[in-house]
């Protein structure tokens, strides 16, 4: 069985090689995670200079994950720009409902549009894969908009497969945690500003230098919902560390701090959102 599965990953290693080479050349959404940073370095090895990585810097970017998406980049010659993106100039995303991430990757896609233009590449393309299909994700609305390509789907790749092939492949992020952008935290219906964005990159900060290596900090005014991954709880709960938790938080603007007792986890904010948003965004 375990050949058996073997020879199947290794069918959609290559089918997707074939697949980036058929696009001529590429323009890859990229943001320095693990599906993206795997499609970019297949793009690079299937198409060499016919292809650019394209990350979008914005305040809704951490400042250490700008930092580490371009050390990838320049450790594997993956050719590399940087779009500086205005989603917070757009009162229908700053607004934050269920429609926010429409608004951030239709952003992206019209200015990859206007490079692809001005640089003579052929087709976009993103990193989604056969996983992403049954989640709330309303940016693939704004990708299948703009005809953005998604060779991952497309060569019918799961996250754990990509994960197995960039271990493979010796890519060092291929253990890499989820990191869902800044603007996430933010509770929906609550503004996303600059100064908010700022107030969680610090308190995740602050958190990450404490040894958090999964964390998330949910933005709800005054208070913050820190989320922890449930291994490091028992640590967490430890009185001396919540006060270091709670006073490294009030440093960052926040009034009060709980901590959520499900732990980490990605998407927790889409879980106040009704089926009928959800449905909206997704059609």
């Amino acid at each position: 069985m375990e050949t058996h599965k073997r020879m199947n990953l290794q069918q959609k290693s290559e089918r997707l090689h074939e697949i980036l080479a058929a696009t001529g050349s590429l323009l890859v959404a990229y943001s320095g995670g693990t599906d993206s940073a795997f499609l970019a370095f297949s793009a690079h090895h299937a198409l060499g200079n016919k292809m650019l990585a394209v990350i979008a810097d914005s305040a809704s970017l951490p400042r250490k994950e700008l930092a580490s998406a371009l050390e990838f980049t320049a450790a594997h010659g993956i050719p590399t720009k940087i779009l500086h993106t205005a989603e917070l100039e757009n009162p229908a995303y700053a607004k934050n409902d269920a429609q926010r991430c429409f608004h951030c990757k239709d952003e992206l896609f019209t200015q990859m549009e206007q490079a692809r233009f001005d640089l003579g590449f052929v087709h976009l393309a993103y990193g989604m894969n056969l996983d992403d299909r049954g989640e709330f994700r309303p940016g693939q609305q704004a990708a299948r908009l703009h005809g953005a390509l998604a060779p991952l789907l497309d060569a019918q790749l799961t996250k754990d497969e990509i994960r197995t092939l960039a271990r493979e492949a010796g890519l060092e992020l291929a253990d890499k945690p989820a990191s869902a952008c800044l603007s996430s935290r933010i509770e929906y219906g609550r503004a996303v500003t600059h100064e908010n964005l700022s107030q969680v990159e610090r308190a995740e900060d602050a958190l990450a230098a404490m040894g958090f290596r999964k964390v998330r900090v949910r933005h709800h005014g005054d208070l913050a919902r820190v989320e922890i991954a449930r291994d490091d709880l028992p640590r967490a709960l430890r009185l001396e560390v919540l006060d270091d938790i709670t006073e490294a938080l009030k440093a960052c603007g926040f009034r009060y701090t709980t901590l959520d007792t499900q732990g980490y986890r990605t998407g927790s904010m889409n879980e106040v959102l009704p089926i009928s948003a959800i449905a909206r965004a997704t059609n």
